[in-house]
């Protein structure tokens, strides 16, 4: 046997090898193709069902939402109507309420100084001078206070 003919018979064992062993890895790459493909087809098939169920899922929150939706329109027009309501019942009691109180720190006032000694004058320029005393200390018990119920009472009743 001559080199050549040796080195021949080398690349071709050579050759037979690398030809069983690229035989080998393909085999091995279609059996993994063939697991690939069948565990596509398994998610394809849980995932439609999935699908469909989170589909229902957003509708249902949808429709929940609408009714969210409707709910605070009533709300608030019931607190639309309660704020009317006040208003008007503050507008409707609110002036007489407020000369009762008036004239009730008038009486009392009076009272209070009849008890202490101090009597209506005689003469009606003395009465006089007294009703306006009177009149400015009630003017002042009732003058509104900023924020309080009596000024928004008040306002209300002027409009």
């Amino acid at each position: 046997m001559s080199v050549g003919e040796l080195a021949g018979l080398l690349v071709a064992v050579f050759w037979a090898v690398l030809v069983t062993l690229l035989a080998v890895v393909l085999v091995r790459l279609s059996a993994v193709l063939r697991e690939a493909t069948g565990l596509v087809s398994a998610v394809t098939e849980q995932a439609v069902p999935l699908l469909v169920d989170a589909g229902a899922a957003v509708r249902s929150a949808n429709e929940q939402l609408e009714r969210v939706d409707e709910i605070t329109a009533n709300v608030q027009d019931a607190a639309a109507n309660a704020n009317a309501l006040s208003s008007t019942v503050a507008a409707t009691i609110g002036g007489p309420l407020v000369k009762v109180a008036a004239f009730s720190y008038g009486v009392r006032k009076a009272a209070g100084r009849r008890q202490a000694g101090v009597t209506v004058p005689e003469q009606a320029a003395e009465r006089e001078a007294l009703a306006r005393l009177v009149r400015a200390e009630v003017r002042a018990a009732t003058t509104p206070r900023t924020g309080g119920l009596l000024a928004r009472v008040r306002r209300a009743v002027r409009g």
